[in-house]
């Protein structure tokens, strides 16, 4: 038997639907297709997610996104500028920072809580 996974996306959710979509779509995500009912499949250098008109709390804020990146730093700075241009008042964004596993992190909160881990390895 050869089991082969072909695709893995994640439901990610969104307490504001149109809210998280602007985001998503600012930090360099394209949406491939939108269903009215509030799902969207958006996608960033081949890879995807599913956005979703869903919220709960607890689950929001302890659905974490890692997404390796070349220079961490640069990210850090773009989501800062959105913050301050954009006026995205519902996310955060912590400067980049050395982890003792081999990664220097930049931590983004997306507008419904979800934990995204922008990844530079260092090793």
């Amino acid at each position: 038997m050869s089991l082969k996974v072909k695709d893995l996306r994640v439901f990610v959710p969104a307490k504001d639907f149109d809210e998280s979509m602007r985001f998503y779509e600012a930090i360099g995500f394209k949406k491939n297709w939108q269903h009215e009912e509030g799902l969207a499949e958006l996608e960033i250098s081949g890879n995807r997610i599913w956005l979703q008109n869903y919220y709960v709390k607890e689950w929001a804020e302890n659905f974490m996104i890692s997404i390796e990146v070349d220079d961490v730093a640069e990210w850090w700075r773009m989501i800062n500028d959105l913050i301050v241009k954009d006026k995205f008042d519902s996310i955060r964004v912590k400067p980049p920072k050395d982890e003792p596993w081999g990664a220097t992190i930049t931590y983004c909160w997306d507008p419904s809580g979800v934990l995204i881990h922008f990844t530079q390895s260092t090793v």
